[in-house]
């Protein structure tokens, strides 16, 4: 997997927080945000729920799998 690099606005003080717990653990504060970001990527496609309407098929497939929305698929 390829990692990618961005840019993150967010208030001082959060930012603060995270810095602390990064020097708390001694790691640094792209260890600490790049676990959130993974944590909070894990909980949106857990939560994430395919959408399933009625209808008659005409060509075999379920309805689930004509309406669901594609999800990431987890890159570990």
């Amino acid at each position: 997997m390829m990692n990618r690099r961005t840019t993150v606005t967010a208030p001082g003080a959060v930012l603060d927080t995270l810095e602390a717990e990064a020097d708390r653990r001694g790691v640094s504060l792209a260890t600490v945000l790049r676990e959130a970001v993974e944590e909070k990527a894990l909980s949106l496609r857990a939560n994430r729920r395919p959408r399933v309407g009625f209808a008659r098929s005409t060509d075999g497939r379920s309805a689930a799998q004509v309406t669901t929305e594609p999800v990431a698929e987890d890159p570990r």
